[in-house]
């Protein structure tokens, strides 16, 4: 029987997803791990007689040295769009079929409004001081209150006016917010046409900005593109949105930038080597974190996993015939 392993299910959903019909009347079986393996020695121990490998994003690298372990594993599809957490060159030596799946920029751009809307209004705190019996404070002593502010008439800031940062500048016009974008060529021109203002100068775009929201692929490019420099440039007020990648800024900054007053706060859903790399970020009074749920939603995961298992049962049904 043909063993097709889930990496990562950390809710324990993947079984109960509609998606699962597509592997009816296959010779398979179904293996769903649920806890983070982070080592090959386990991972290769689970997978040892796993002939078709479904990822959950970037949840687990796959490096070479798995891969060469694996002599069984002959299919790798990714949810979403392919990734560095694969080694190609590696799939490619031993002859293991990648396949990936397509973003979708919903449910990402509604979790960083979700964040926005959050941080600004300093929601969190408030309910925690609640749960703690104290009424409409965010804080525990009185000298620690800071107070949430509207958007509207403030200026919102993206970097990278892609699919998700397009749909994350219309919620801020909604919501009657100036908004300004800043990236490359193609930034620019789906700027202007929505009637945004794009803005070349870097350190004026960081300055003026009151949200800022990152919406960049994660590159070599675009790896700790974010600077000291950058940060330090945003207003004492200033509110930074990353739901895009924790590598686009350069290690340590933010920590930094915000124990110098710039920016004043900070909402995260990704982090380094996640999810341990959560805890430098965790309890700081000025940071609102969630545990990367950007596409963490069952629209998403069904549209995922209809389209990995659906190449799952394309290949063993190929592979049958042969």
């Amino acid at each position: 029987m043909n063993r097709i392993t889930v990496l990562d299910d950390y809710q324990g959903v993947v079984s109960r997803l509609d998606a699962t019909r597509l592997l009816d009347g296959l010779d398979a079986h179904l293996q769903v791990l649920h806890e983070p393996l982070d080592n090959d020695a386990a991972l290769i121990d689970a997978l040892r007689e796993t002939r078709c490998l479904v990822l959950i994003r970037e949840r687990t690298r796959i490096g070479a040295e798995l891969i060469a372990a694996l002599p069984k594993l002959e299919l790798i599809v990714q949810t979403g769009r392919l990734a560095s957490c694969i080694d190609l060159d590696a799939c490619a030596r031993h002859g293991v079929i990648v396949r990936e799946g397509s973003g979708n920029p919903i449910a990402p751009a509604e979790l960083t409004w979700a964040l926005v809307l959050a941080a600004s209004r300093r929601l969190v705190p408030y309910v925690r001081q609640l749960e703690a019996g104290r009424w409409q404070r965010s804080a525990e002593q009185r000298e620690d209150e800071t107070l949430g502010t509207v958007l509207h008439g403030r200026t919102l800031g993206i970097w990278g006016y892609g699919r998700i940062g397009a749909r994350v500048a219309s919620f801020g016009r909604a919501f009657g917010m100036r908004v300004i974008a800043h990236g490359r060529d193609g930034s620019e021109q789906a700027a202007t046409q929505a009637g945004d203002h794009f803005e070349a100068d870097r350190k004026a775009f960081f300055a003026q900005a009151d949200v800022l929201c990152l919406h960049l692929r994660m590159t070599p490019e675009t790896r700790h593109i974010v600077t000291a420099a950058d940060l330090a440039a945003m207003q004492p007020h200033a509110l930074l949105v990353n739901t895009s990648r924790a590598e686009l800024i350069a290690p340590g900054a933010l920590l930094a930038a915000l124990a110098a007053g710039r920016p004043g706060f900070a909402a995260l859903d990704v982090f380094e080597d996640e999810p341990g790399g959560v805890q430098a970020y965790l309890g700081h009074p000025r940071i609102l974190c969630t545990p990367h749920l950007g596409f963490v939603e069952r629209d998403t995961y069904e549209a995922y996993f209809d389209n990995a298992f659906g190449h799952v049962r394309a290949y063993l049904s190929a592979a049958a015939t042969r």
